[in-house]
């Protein structure tokens, strides 16, 4: 392979209260591109929308959302790749959607990004998603149902693209029994970068961290995983200020 181009895919309303999760066809759907041998993808993200009577959703109302190094000459076998995928696994009653966008491309990328943070906010409509997805030229088409889903895979990749929200698919395992870790250690173990207290405070390397439990889930910031900790209850651990978020205090991200 060649360039390499960089795509965000985004799949939104797959599933019913029975079936897998979207968050599982998306990582099916990363495998895929990997299998196929036209590029690599990386990090399932999942991006909370907003829940509200008069948008019908299966229980979270939330977009998953990956980015890949595609060769840029399987960009279209991609995407019809996708389109067939989701006919396929999605479940009975769902209403499927998906966004392929190429960052680079974009002729005004704060205009994806604002159409994200909206469908956080208010009640969107597919004829709004499909206006700006022509005047982005971004690919965005609706595989069965009422095919709403359109709408969440569009805002799903305008928000992976902001860099700043959304919590990654699935857990780490730190696979230790230690019950403090530092910053240094645990940032070894997870494979992330950095690790930050959840008003934004950067932790130091050495900084010791209680560890919750063995598992954490990393949330997306500046476009890379971080590790998020809450400060310790005061009289805990003298010695230890912090400690790693349990997956329900993420549960705004």
């Amino acid at each position: 392979m060649g360039k390499c181009l960089h795509v965000l895919v985004c799949i939104d309303d797959t599933d019913n209260l029975e079936s897998r999760g979207t968050g599982l066809l998306a990582l099916m759907l990363m495998e895929l591109i990997a299998k196929q041998g036209w590029g690599k993808g990386y990090g399932v993200t999942r991006h909370q929308l907003l829940v509200h009577p008069d948008i019908p959703y299966t229980s979270h109302n939330s977009a998953m959302c990956f980015a890949a190094g595609l060769d840029p000459d399987r960009l279209a076998v991609l995407i019809a790749r996708a389109a067939d995928f989701l006919v396929a696994e999605s479940a009975p009653g769902s209403d499927p959607g998906l966004c392929v966008a190429v960052p680079a491309l974009l002729p005004d990328p704060a205009a994806l990004i604002d159409f994200g943070r909206q469908a956080k906010k208010r009640v969107i409509v597919k004829s709004e998603a499909y206006q700006l997805a022509r005047d982005l030229r971004v690919h965005l088409s609706e595989h069965g149902g009422t095919g709403q889903g359109v709408i969440g895979a569009l805002a799903g990749a305008g928000l992976r693209l902001s860099g700043n929200d959304g919590r990654f698919r699935g857990q780490i395992d730190l696979k230790t029994d230690a019950p403090v870790l530092s910053v240094r250690e645990i940032c070894r173990l997870a494979g992330v970068d950095t690790i930050r207290g959840m008003d934004g405070t950067g932790l130091p390397p050495e900084e010791p961290v209680l560890l919750a439990g063995s598992k954490v889930k990393p949330v997306l910031q500046d476009g890379k995983p971080v590790l998020l900790v809450c400060p310790v209850a005061t009289g805990t651990r003298e010695a230890v200020r912090w400690r790693t978020c349990r997956k329900q205090e993420l549960r705004g991200y």
